[in-house]
């Protein structure tokens, strides 16, 4: 019934203004009521003739210039409140105004006494924000979807949890999302309601959960620690309730924050670390003014230091790759952010030597970041010549087109997979780092190798295939129960590579204190929660085995290797001995005429990479 009565469209503002006046009429009638006890004189009568008029123009004056139409009433907030107040405030100055104006120049007597219009000003102030609140409950009531609704409790009782639950009671007909409860840590809080809502404790939040009183909670405080967010997370995980974030203020459309922002957790938040944060000022001073060469760059990690290095106001960046398509679509975005005429993007291949040497002779780079390579281990596995060729012969001729060029600085992305190697993938890795530190002592150019684990979305990593995975229903594949691995983001890993080439010292080899190991097990089970399901009931997960070439555990430091601190205490510096010989460089220079020989390239790798475990 209701419903029906209610307009579909916004309420015309001539209306809206006609309703003011009407309740300021009726305010003022009551309010005599009330001032000569409901029995009005009769003389009074003839007052009320002349002042009617003066009440009328100046409620309608004060309502146009403060605007108090404008407001869509089923938004009211806090900001229409108080421009009423103000409106209806300046109003009940100028009635006084008025009467001491009659009284200096009439016959001494007041157009209306003061009481009437302080008790005016008091009854029409609550029933036009009372109308306009009623107005708004009416349209949250009615747009309730029934027997689809979400309930949500929002961690957080502070402004950041208000505006989100402000904003679901806005657009609920579109979110179908209830906030039933609130949780916090302030126990001066705890126990007390925000806006009719129940705010509870995180000891009772869990009661809450295990009762299934709620479907979702709604991560809303701004800067919370990883561990407490971690916590809360595991905790809404292991009961079925799925876990929803709020990006951050400067992420907020228009300043304001919307339903649709409203998100699933980033993967981020299932590392079971702190992100780290690495210095932007070391980044920038080497980087600005400076030309830099990419290679790679439409991969994951060369993308991101496109981005990156960008941020530092280079002359100039070359990014080259050998796929076509990814590099397109690196253009549309630097298009797309107005940025494509700060990078030229080029078509080329690492293991073209002369193309590649004549392209940074022109270019002239500052910098070299070499982070194109193969990375997959069982394609590479089956195919060791190309391995060798891209992620060895590549290396090298990138390093030489560098060294050519005049380059002061060249920066080789690694991997932990090259430690103690147990794939092919992983051992030409391990050659060209060997590669890089002897033709860098052997020259002026400071060559530097960073090396990290895992990074989480990279194209054809386990994230994505996972999220894959699940959106087909399962299974959910992986290699062993016991499995680990480190993960790193995108944005740490190319943080480290850019301050790890600030660092000015030559032939180092950095690796990150990436944290504790992650069972891949254990991430896999997290992914299923967050998607509202449950392993073995909802979706399987298949132990495969491990692939040929694949690690149980990965490594960040070999058995020759020691570590050697540095500015930072996530950054640390691999003492690495440089084995690699005059001979062994030329076993490389002879392999690389034996194209596609995989035989003799398994052979080599083993006999250069001592540790390698075939």
């Amino acid at each position: 019934m209701l419903k029906r009565m209610l307009p579909q469209s916004h309420a015309p503002r001539w209306i809206v203004t006609g309703i003011d006046l009407g309740l300021a009429i009726f305010a003022l009638y009551t309010s005599a009521l009330l001032r000569f006890e409901f029995v009005i004189p009769a003389h009074e009568w003839m007052v009320w003739k002349a002042f009617l008029p003066i009440f009328l123009v100046i409620r309608l004056g004060c309502t146009l210039a403060f605007r108090t139409y404008a407001g869509i009433i089923r938004h009211t907030g806090l900001a229409d409140a108080r421009r009423l107040l103000l409106s209806n405030l300046t109003g009940s100055l100028c009635f006084s105004v008025a009467n001491f104006t009659s009284a200096a120049f009439g016959e001494g007597t007041y157009l209306i006494p003061f009481s009437i219009i302080g008790i005016e000003w008091l009854i029409v102030s609550g029933a036009m924000i009372s109308g306009r609140w009623f107005v708004k409950w009416l349209y949250v009531y009615n747009r309730r979807v029934p027997g689809t609704q979400t309930l949500v409790a929002i961690f957080g009782a502070g402004e950041a949890g208000l505006i989100a639950k402000h904003t679901i009671d806005r657009e609920l007909g579109e979110s179908s999302m209830r906030v039933v409860a609130f949780i916090d840590d302030d126990s001066t809080k705890v126990g007390k309601k925000l806006e009719g809502v129940d705010i509870f404790s995180a000891d009772e939040a869990e009661r809450l959960f295990m009762r299934g009183s709620v479907d979702r909670v709604i991560m809303s405080i701004q800067n919370l620690g990883s561990e407490r967010r971690r916590s809360m997370v595991d905790l809404a995980l292991k009961h079925g309730v799925r876990p929803l974030d709020v990006p951050p203020v400067d992420r907020w459309i228009n300043g304001e924050l919307s339903v649709g922002q409203i998100r699933e957790l980033n993967i981020e938040d299932l590392l079971g670390r702190p992100p780290i944060a690495l210095s932007v000022e070391a980044a920038q001073n080497s980087i600005v003014g400076k030309r830099i060469c990419i290679t790679g760059a439409a991969g994951s990690i060369g993308s991101e230091i496109v981005r990156q290095v960008l941020i530092h106001h280079p002359a100039a960046v070359l990014a080259i790759d050998q796929a076509e398509t990814p590099l397109h679509n690196l253009h549309v975005e630097l298009n797309r952010t107005s940025s494509e005429d700060a990078v030229e993007l080029q078509v080329g291949d690492i293991r073209d030597g002369n193309q590649l040497t004549e392209t940074l002779l022109a270019f002239q780079p500052d910098i070299v970041f070499h982070a194109a390579a193969y990375k997959h281990v069982p394609l590479m596995e089956r195919q060791p010549w190309q391995a060798f060729e891209t992620n060895v012969l590549g290396t090298q001729r990138t390093l030489s087109a560098a060294i050519e060029s005049g380059c002061d600085r060249f920066v080789m992305i690694s991997t932990d997979k090259a430690v103690n190697p147990t794939s092919v993938m992983g051992c030409t890795k391990r050659l060209a780092e060997l590669l890089v530190l002897y033709e860098g002592s052997k020259s002026d150019i400071h060559c530097v190798i960073t090396r990290f684990g895992n990074v989480l979305g990279s194209n054809g990593s386990v994230i994505p295939l996972f999220k894959q995975q699940i959106e087909r229903g399962g299974p959910i594949t992986v290699t062993d129960a016991e499995v680990t691995r480190y993960f790193m983001t995108i944005p740490e890993a190319v943080s480290l590579v850019l301050e790890a080439s600030a660092l000015g010292e030559k032939n180092n080899v950095f690796v990150f204190d990436m944290g504790e190991s992650v069972r891949i097990l254990d991430l896999a089970n997290k992914m299923i929660a967050l998607a509202g399901m449950e392993m073995g009931r909802d979706i399987e997960v298949v132990i495969t085995g491990l692939r040929p070439g694949e690690k149980m555990h990965e490594e960040l430091l070999s058995l020759q290797e020691q570590l050697l601190p540095t500015h930072h205490e996530k950054i640390m510096r691999a003492e690495t001995p440089g084995t690699l010989t005059t001979a062994g460089m030329a076993a490389i220079a002879s392999l690389a005429s034996d194209q596609g020989n995989h035989r003799a390239t398994r052979e080599l790798l083993i006999r250069l990479i001592p540790e390698y475990k075939a």
